[in-house]
């Protein structure tokens, strides 16, 4: 029984996130996919995804492994089958076999997100769904200035939304970087994992030095205070995308 790691994209706007919740019948990505692999094998296949991205919460880079059974589609051919029965806004982009003790999550060493800011006068419709619309000018240099705050091994409390246990709120962000390209503002953040809204949190932490609201200064002392009624607002799920997750080469070494 082969280990399969496949790497899917998918469009977040019509999903309840990643997650499959059982149960509840809220659509998600997770359901969606299992059915067509389960399809395809002729029986039940559950997957394991590296990240839960929220509702409405894009991935270009998204990572889910399974055990193949007797699933007689060989990897190099899976991604192929499998976008014959996904809906189009959700797509495999590739799948190989990976060691038996490869976990998608527990074996990652990184994500990285990208939150994007439409950040022009007017609103654009083709940006509507990936994007958050913030017409007054962002200081870029300012919400670069405050980023540098949040990098390292630290607590991040304060840029978390409650609710969601954890076994500890200490993170290692390795580097978050702000970005533009003409009306387009990008955040871009990697981390060796992520707290519930954490990216949305300092997305929305940053927007307020962006406007002026805050000072890049005021982002350590945010952080320092652990206190989530501090950071953010958690910006709006639409303008987030899981990009990529990373792992040790030796990890999927078979």
């Amino acid at each position: 029984m082969a280990n399969i790691k496949v790497t899917i994209a998918y469009d977040g706007t019509n999903y309840h996130g990643f997650q499959e919740q059982r149960g509840t019948g809220f659509l998600t990505v997770q359901g969606v996919f299992e059915e067509s692999l389960s399809r395809l094998a002729k029986r039940e296949i559950r997957v394991i995804g590296a990240g839960r991205t929220d509702a409405g919460v894009h991935a270009r880079g998204q990572v889910v492994n399974f055990a193949s059974g007797d699933l007689r589609i060989p990897p190099e051919r899976l991604a192929y089958a499998l976008n014959s029965m996904l809906p189009t806004d959700i797509v495999a982009l590739e799948a190989a076999e990976a060691p038996d003790s490869f976990h998608s999550r527990f074996s990652a060493a990184s994500k990285t997100y990208r939150y994007v800011i439409n950040n022009g006068k007017k609103p654009s419709p083709f940006l509507r769904l990936y994007s958050y619309h913030i017409p007054r000018d962002l200081d870029t240099e300012a919400m670069q200035e405050g980023a540098r705050h949040l990098v390292g091994k630290q607590d991040f409390s304060a840029f978390r939304a409650l609710g969601t246990p954890v076994k500890t709120t200490v993170r290692n962000l390795f580097g978050i970087q702000v970005s533009r390209e003409s009306e387009l503002v990008y955040i871009d953040i990697r981390a060796d994992g992520f707290l519930y809204h954490m990216a949305r949190m300092i997305t929305g932490t940053l927007i307020r030095v962006g406007l002026g609201k805050l000072g890049p200064r005021d982002v350590a002392d945010i952080l320092a205070s652990r206190d989530s009624l501090k950071g953010g607002p958690a910006a709006p799920a639409r303008g987030l995308f899981l990009e990529r997750v990373e792992y040790p080469d030796n990890t999927l070494d078979c």
